[in-house]
Order: C-alpha cells, then structure tokens, then sequence
C-alpha cells in the first residue's frame, strides 16, 4: 500500500495526525516514514516511525523489516537500516537499539554504545527503554503492535525512546523514563515533550480479565466490554496518555498517534493481523550534533 491509497487523517485527539513522508531511493523504491508534527517542532531533533515501504526484504517480511531474530536475510535488514540511516542523517554506525523482553530496565546511552544491537554486539539484555544526552547517537527500539514512547527534553537537551506493550504500559514504563530522565539528566516533566506512535488500536485489541484488571486504576474508556464474556478491549493509547500526564507532562506538549499496526497491516507490520508471521517496524530518535535546542 503506498501513499496513492494510505492517508492521514486529523486523529480522534483532536489534532493533527502524524506526517507522512517519502524518500526515492537508489533502486527507485519509494521509502515511507511517519513523523509526529509536535516534535517535528523542536530544533536540533530528527525523529521517525518507519513503515512496511521502501525496504529490500522479501515474503513475509516485505519490505522494511527491521529485525535480525525473525529469520529474514541479515544483509537485507542490514540494508534495511542503511536506508533509514539516510534518512536520519546519520549512519548505521551511530544507532543503538534496545533488547527488548517488556520490561521497564532503562539504558543510559553513552558513545561507548554506539553501533549496538546494530553493526556490534550487545553486552546488555532485557533493555526496553534508551535515554541519551549524546547528540548524532540514534536511539533504536522495535515494534509490531506494542506502543513506541518519545520524550525530548530541549532544556537539557535529552532524549529517550521506550517500547510499552501492555506488561510495560501495566507496569508505567512512560512514568519509568520520566523519573530516568530526571535522575540521570536533572529533567523536569513540565519541560518534557512526548508522543505516543503507532500500535494496535482498542477496537483491535482484546485481552483477558486478568489483564483488563491490571488498568482498572487508570480511569474509564482505557478498559471496554469485549465482544464475549470474560473479554475486554484495552485501549493502550489512552492508557499512555494518562501515564504521562499523571507524571506531569502537560497534556499540550503530548501527542497521541491514531494510527493503528493492526487495521494498516498491509503498511505497517502487526504481529496480531499477521498471525506472527511478521518482520518489525522501528522507531528512531536523534539529537543533532552542534544544535542548541530551546523550549518551544
């Protein structure tokens, strides 16, 4: 599906949806991306969502999979990322991705990480949240239905990028960056800009009692009535959103994709709408060398 046919709309939040982009690559494909337009807003920040599109990955995996562990050809997801480097403006060399196993572990960032999980190895495991204040350092994490969390800082000039699927959303992984951010970098939350992207939408998404019970503290509409008894549809997008303002994030300087991976799979990859039969979409946060960011 390219953009002839997929579109953005103004989202249920009430503001404008997030961007969409394209790139002609080399091979003439076209490379499409997302971006949101509240922190497209900030100086000295390159961020994106990736989609399915502009990608040299075949089958199931078609055609931007941005994961090594599930079975595509290295030398294609390599490529792959060699791409979204271009786009960024930076290289391969300059991303460092997370390991991700839902929990909330939270990674400072420094340069002796760069290139992990990505041209080097990794020495860390069971890594869902990355925080930097190293500019030209792209910070790298994955997804197929979970939610992607940004936070830039331009006071002090901080970023961090975190994957909340309903473990980590139950277990507040956006409240969990807020405090990293302020221990390791002085941050305050009213300074904070975030932005929920992407992921499976509540219409989408059913789950058990045993887990609706877990978000019963977060408010009504996070948890609906389910289509039969003993199910329930969890919305993790407003779930999120409250995390995040309950940290102290003002609710203007939040945004809240409407974009769901599982009714767009034929877009962007969704682990429920494939079955499991998938490759992964990335999020990507940067801060630019020799830029001074300032509160917008």
């Amino acid at each position: 599906m390219g953009e002839d046919v997929f579109r953005i709309r103004r989202s249920r939040w009430g503001e404008e949806g997030m961007r969409q982009h394209g790139v002609i690559m080399e091979d003439g494909t076209k490379l499409e991306y997302l971006t949101f337009p509240l922190l497209d807003g900030i100086p000295g920040v390159r961020h994106l969502f990736s989609t399915r599109l502009g990608g040299v990955s075949r089958g199931e995996f078609a055609s931007m999979n941005l994961s090594f562990s599930r079975g595509d050809r290295e030398a294609d997801v390599l490529e792959n990322y060699r791409r979204i480097a271009g786009v960024l403006g930076c290289s391969m060399e300059d991303m460092t991705a997370s390991h991700q196993t839902h929990t909330t572990n939270i990674r400072h960032i420094t340069p002796q990480d760069r290139g992990k999980g990505i041209v080097r190895e990794q020495d860390y495991e069971d890594v869902d949240g990355l925080i930097t204040q190293e500019p030209g350092i792209a910070l790298v994490t994955s997804y197929a239905d979970c939610v992607p969390l940004y936070f830039v800082d331009p006071v002090r000039r901080a970023i961090g990028l975190a994957h909340s699927g309903w473990r980590g959303t139950a277990a507040r992984m956006g409240a969990c960056m807020v405090r990293a951010m302020e221990r390791n970098f002085h941050t305050k939350a009213e300074d904070l800009y975030a932005a929920v992207g992407p992921s499976i939408c509540r219409d989408c998404y059913e789950v058990s009692q045993e887990v609706a019970e877990q978000f019963t503290e977060l408010g009504e509409k996070v948890v609906l009535p389910g289509r039969e008894p003993g199910k329930y549809q969890l919305d993790l997008w407003l779930a999120n959103q409250r995390i995040l303002e309950q940290t102290g994030i003002p609710k203007k300087q939040i945004a809240i994709t409407d974009l769901c991976t599982c009714h767009n799979s034929s877009y962007l990859f969704s682990h429920r709408a494939s079955g499991g039969k998938r490759g992964n979409l990335g999020a990507f946060l940067m801060l630019m060398p020799d830029r001074t960011l300032k509160k917008l």
